[in-house]
């Protein structure tokens, strides 16, 4: 069984944990040869929309999610980040008045960003470091980047500083210079921020993390992704699987990214797989983050069926969105012309858990 998943986040790193589960597995296994036979079996395509670079260091925040929860590293309490982690260099960026004090990097956390960052420099692609990367950690599933150009989600909201100094201005809401590119939002029907000075277009984790999603954004624009293309192996991880699944990460600000590269979604339409959605929503919200606020900044009611119809029907009404079932919460209800919906409790409360929601998916067409 060949299962390919679109991936982000937190969410997607536990997804992929039942992923692998469900397969036979156990997720936290020491063993190299089980942990080979799971990465034969299933590839993630991770969404790197919110990669940054801090501190000249390149964080992958998706991708080290991942790689930390897949091997068993992850800080389950804190719910980011490393287990048994310490703060010292954190704390002295603070002490020197570095910037963006508001994302926290823990020490082990940048050993990782140091060699990710050494290797860039020195031209690997973004998937070739994350397969180096992958050597170390062991986590038992392919996982590849969505693309190897660089992509940054951009949230388009009202200034926070319209009523403050300019010494108080946060940063990232001024364009870095040489970076104009990756400084205004782009989309359609919108006016760049730089002739409405009364709104900024904030990179997604200072959106995120810095004001916890509490501006309201009128636009998420994932800049550069037109120009972008899939990561090697991202096309034939959707051609070659028996499965696609798409994770309950965040439909616009995770997987939305990931659909955004061009050929992704387009691939995902002709696959020979089935496809199946989980829900990120149960009872109209979300377990953690901010989906349903993500949701109304495109239009979308934030309920299963809002998230349903949003994805589409590979074969119903002329056959242009993605999927061929939905797995939604059990209580929910979503009517999705096209696609098979079912409910199954989709609270990933451990492994076994979500490995009960990865059989409902598999049940649900069939495989």
């Amino acid at each position: 069984m060949k299962i390919t998943v679109l991936a982000g986040g937190v969410g997607g790193a536990k997804f992929l944990l039942g992923v692998k589960r469900q397969l036979g597995w156990d997720p936290f296994g020491p063993a190299p040869a089980a942990r080979q036979a799971a990465a034969d079996a299933v590839t993630a395509i991770v969404n790197t929309g919110d990669d940054i670079r801090l501190h000249g260091l390149q964080v992958c925040p998706d991708l080290d999610s991942c790689l930390y929860t897949l091997s068993g590293e992850a800080d389950t309490e804190r719910g980011w980040g490393r287990r048994d982690e310490t703060w010292t260099v954190q704390s002295e960026l603070r002490g020197y008045g570095a910037e963006a004090p508001w994302f926290s990097l823990g020490d082990k956390d940048i050993a990782t960003h140091l060699m990710r960052t050494r290797m860039l420099d020195a031209g690997y692609r973004l998937s070739d470091v994350t397969a180096a990367l992958s050597d170390r950690w062991g986590p038992g599933v392919k996982l590849l980047p969505m693309t190897d150009d660089r992509v940054e989600t951009h949230v388009v909201v009202d200034n926070p500083a319209a009523n403050t100094s300019a010494d108080d201005t946060p940063a990232g809401t001024e364009p870095t210079a040489g970076e104009a590119d990756f400084s205004e939002p782009v989309a359609a029907g919108s006016t760049p921020a730089a002739a409405q000075p009364e709104q900024v277009a904030l990179h997604f984790q200072e959106w995120w993390v810095r004001y916890r999603a509490e501006l309201p954004p009128h636009a998420i624009t994932p800049i550069g992704a037109d120009a972008a293309t899939p990561a090697p192996g991202v096309l034939e991880a959707i051609a070659d699987a028996d499965l696609i699944l798409i994770a309950p990460s965040n439909p616009v600000v995770s997987v939305g990214i990931v659909l955004a590269v061009p050929g992704i979604a387009d691939a995902i339409r002709v696959a020979a797989a089935p496809v199946v959605a989980v829900s990120p929503l149960i009872g109209g919200a979300p377990v953690r983050g901010y989906a349903d606020k993500c949701l109304q900044a495109i239009g979308v009611p934030a309920t299963a069926e809002g998230v349903g119809r949003h994805y589409g029907s590979r074969s119903g009404a002329g056959g242009t969105g993605l999927l061929d079932g939905y797995l939604i919460a059990e209580g929910d209800s979503a009517d999705v012309p096209g696609v098979r919906v079912g409910t199954a409790p989709l609270l990933m409360s451990d492994p076994d858990a979500t490995a009960e929601m990865v059989a409902a998916c598999r049940k649900l067409v069939g495989v």
